[in-house]
């Protein structure tokens, strides 16, 4: 049931009461009024009769007189009780009334002057109220049917109870009215404390009401304002935190003591491939054993030392905390890229160490053989001959190893400008046209005029072109042919040193333009390559924002295209 309603009903519940018992009162009052009254009214028409009573007058005339004139019984009685003239009796009739001595209304008459009494009448056979009035001669008597007296309160009564109905409905209007004034503040200032405690941060209470209903929506207008205000600051606050942790580097994830995860960054959902929307039960994590052991230690109020975790091809660092209040959090920090670092640094000083202990080792053993007088001059040309190109080989692999270095560290950056292929191409073919010669290899060039210019720089070009004809020469047999192409490729121009050597095995394309790797290592290393050619090569082409890649069939030859960014297509654009 709503206020109002609850207000009205009470209020018209206490005016019901107070009407009902006004009109009671004032019934009972009303009734007492009346009766007293009509004593009143009896009794002077009493006197005035006995004031006509006098010696000698006829007493039953007299009594009939005034009966008449007041339409009321009127009865006079001897001193001695002996009713001497009636307003109703006459004759024999009034010969046979009983003796009214002992009358109730005569004798406080006799004894105070006046006397009144309600009693059925022996006579006429109806409820009638006596007034008694001591005379010289005797007594006045004056009486009335009580029926007249109750029809004379009946109408009373009835105005008495008209004026309390019109009263009760004049009040109940009233209390519908207050009801509403009162319920109507209360409702809207608990509409807004529901539209606030919903989320409604903005809806704040616009009453202006007297008393305390006005305090009440001043402060809850001042509550709703503070409550804005600090929502705001926590949201605020929140979005930072949420920032700072999406910006981690490291994936985290807070657990709640019902084992369920309540928040997880996005490094936390690629780490552990979650996809899930929180909260979600940790059973959803992935099922190694370390990280569930961890989560339950944690959970338990037991923070874990850091440990390395296997998922996948990750390899990740695991630390769980509990949190005061119950949960836990688990940070996760990928160590995959350190650890592919240390293996390329493992590999790298491995195949540095290996490519150098080589000629090391045959430089050592010729030189020591050097030492002994007893060598033939042509023999120490020969063992001086083999030692000098070992030496170059060091120094070619520490030469490209420090180029390599300098590109990688950034300190180099390409000078670019229009450089035509085809000079780059008869530049390089100058200097390995004896080479390819020696074994049998056809060098020739496929330009394109829509590229014939490349923009890149120069002696990059020229280092880049370098080292993929040789390297094409290197695997190429006898009857080979090696030619440089250019055509344009989109907004790129494309140069390509195509092969018809041995060709790589599909398995092993992926990885070429790694240092030092060769998918023939031991021919590769016989005919003089260090393993860092390709890799070199890859590091200047990204450096001009280009890209590289290799096409091969085994056994049928190699295409290397590099991408270069076309200057033209570039300003167009």
């Amino acid at each position: 049931m709503k206020l109002a309603q609850r207000l009205l009903l009470q209020s018209l519940a206490i005016v019901a009461v107070m009407v009902i018992a006004v009109v009671l009162i004032i019934d009972n009052q009303l009734h007492n009024n009346i009766t007293e009254q009509t004593t009143h009214d009896l009794a002077g028409e009493a006197r005035l009769v006995a004031l006509q009573w006098k010696p000698g007058a006829n007493a039953d005339s007299i009594a009939d007189n005034a009966g008449a004139a007041t339409g009321h019984r009127i009865t006079l009685i001897d001193s001695t009780g002996h009713v001497i003239g009636d307003s109703d009796f006459d004759g024999p009739a009034l010969q046979a009334l009983e003796n009214h001595s002992a009358r109730p209304e005569v004798v406080s008459a006799r004894a105070t002057g006046m006397g009144s009494s309600r009693r059925m009448s022996p006579s006429t056979g109806e409820e009638q109220l006596y007034v008694a009035i001591k005379a010289p001669l005797g007594f006045a008597r004056v009486s009335v049917t009580t029926k007249a007296v109750e029809q004379l309160f009946e109408r009373a009564r009835s105005g008495v109870l008209l004026a309390g109905g019109i009263s009760f409905l004049l009040a109940a209007i009233l209390a519908g009215l207050f009801a509403q004034s009162v319920s109507r503040p209360i409702s809207d200032l608990r509409d807004v404390a529901r539209s606030i405690a919903a989320g409604e941060r903005k809806l704040h209470p616009a009453l202006a009401a007297p008393g305390e209903v006005g305090d009440l929506a001043d402060a809850i207008h001042r509550l709703a304002e503070q409550l804005e205000a600090r929502l705001s600051a926590l949201d605020v606050e929140q979005a930072r935190l949420s920032a700072l942790v999406e910006t981690l580097n490291e994936g985290v994830m807070a657990i709640s003591p019902q084992h369920e995860v309540v928040r997880i960054n996005g490094m936390g959902r690629r780490l552990l491939s979650i996809n899930a929307r929180v909260p979600f039960g940790t059973d959803y994590l992935p099922r190694e054993a370390t990280l569930r052991n961890a989560i339950a230690l944690a959970l338990d109020g037991t923070e874990t030392e850091p440990e390395e975790i296997m998922l996948g091809d990750r390899t990740l660092s695991l630390t769980a905390k509990p949190l005061a209040n119950g949960g836990a959090v688990v940070a996760l920090f990928d160590l995959t890229p350190i650890r592919r670092l240390e293996a390329v640094r493992r590999d790298f000083v491995a195949n540095v160490s290996h490519e150098l202990r080589t000629p090391l080792t045959i430089v050592g053993g010729f030189a020591e053989t050097l030492q002994d007088p007893d060598i033939p001059p042509e023999r120490r040309v020969e063992f001086a001959r083999t030692i000098f190109s070992n030496t170059h080989r060091m120094q070619r692999i520490v030469d490209e190893l420090l180029d390599l270095s300098r590109i990688e560290s950034g300190h180099w950056q390409p000078r670019s400008q229009p450089v035509r292929v085809a000079d780059i191409a008869t530049e390089i073919f100058g200097r390995l046209g004896q080479t390819a010669r020696d074994k049998g290899v056809t060098l020739d060039t496929r330009i394109d005029p829509d590229s014939a210019v490349i923009y890149a720089d120069r002696t990059a070009l020229e280092q880049i072109a370098f080292n993929l004809v040789e390297n094409a020469i290197r695997h190429t047999a006898s009857g080979g042919r090696i030619s440089i192409e250019t055509n344009r490729d989109g907004r790129f121009i494309a140069f390509s040193v195509r092969d018809t050597g041995s060709g790589i095995p599909a398995a092993h394309l992926p990885r070429i333009f790694e240092r030092f790797y060769r998918a023939d290592a031991g021919r590769s290393r016989e005919a003089g390559g260090t393993g860092l050619g390709l890799a070199i090569v890859k590091h200047l082409v990204e450096a001009h924002g280009g890209t590289v890649g290799a096409d091969s069939i085994e056994g049928r030859g190699t295409t290397i295209k590099v991408l270069f960014p076309d200057e033209q297509s570039t300003m167009e654009s």
